[in-house]
């Protein structure tokens, strides 16, 4: 069980990526209030959660309706996530944010910032609503999808609290502090990715 909390939250911490969300917070918010600034990431956490939760919670029964089996969902999972982190690992030091600048000067403009992009797709993306589809289908009584729904929490409200500090974060981290967070995570993501591979694989007879 212990084994489990730490993978789901190792998997949601990098595909979430809190320190990644907390600079595109500081880069969409400045001049703001710290009232402003503290309802927008309490939406923005809010929202994404509510995303995510539904993902956790009927991701499973949706692939079922589809038809989708899970050890296809898992292999094309990982390498989703595969893709992701060698995004992270590749990514130049003067961009960390993995909406594109098209995306960003939109998101400028906007008044519902908190929606679009800090909650989605920044908080709750393509690679942090896999993982926690993954992570469930992995949970195989109430406990362990117990573990991993205590996971997802957690590393919401560490990307919550990232984005209400993320002037103090982001000074103490700097560009180089945040490209090696970035450089580790990625490192974590495709390790983990190469694992819910090798799982679908096996599962669906492929080799094992």
């Amino acid at each position: 069980m212990l084994h489990l909390f730490l993978s789901a939250f190792a998997t949601l911490f990098v595909a979430i990526g809190p320190v990644e969300v907390a600079s595109m917070f500081l880069a969409l918010t400045p001049g703001m209030t710290k009232q402003h600034r503290r309802k927008l990431a309490i939406i923005a956490a809010g929202v994404a959660s509510g995303v995510l939760l539904a993902f956790a919670l009927g991701g499973l029964q949706l692939l079922e309706l589809l038809g989708v089996g899970l050890p296809a969902f898992r292999t094309a999972g990982g390498v989703l996530l595969l893709m992701m982190s060698a995004e992270l690992l590749l990514r130049q030091h003067s961009n960390l944010s993995s909406i594109n600048t098209s995306e960003a000067a939109e998101a400028q403009t906007r008044t519902d910032i908190a929606i679009f992009p800090l909650a989605i797709p920044l908080t709750a993306g393509p690679g942090s609503m896999t993982a926690i589809v993954l992570l469930m289908g992995r949970a195989h009584n109430p406990l362990a999808q117990g573990l991993v729904l205590t996971a997802l929490a957690l590393v919401i409200g560490i990307t919550f609290l990232s984005m209400l500090l993320s002037d103090r974060l982001m000074a103490v981290l700097g560009v180089t502090g945040a490209n090696v967070v970035a450089r580790v995570s990625g490192i974590l993501l495709a390790a983990l990715a190469m694992q819910f591979i090798f799982d679908g694989l096996t599962q669906s007879h492929v080799f094992g």
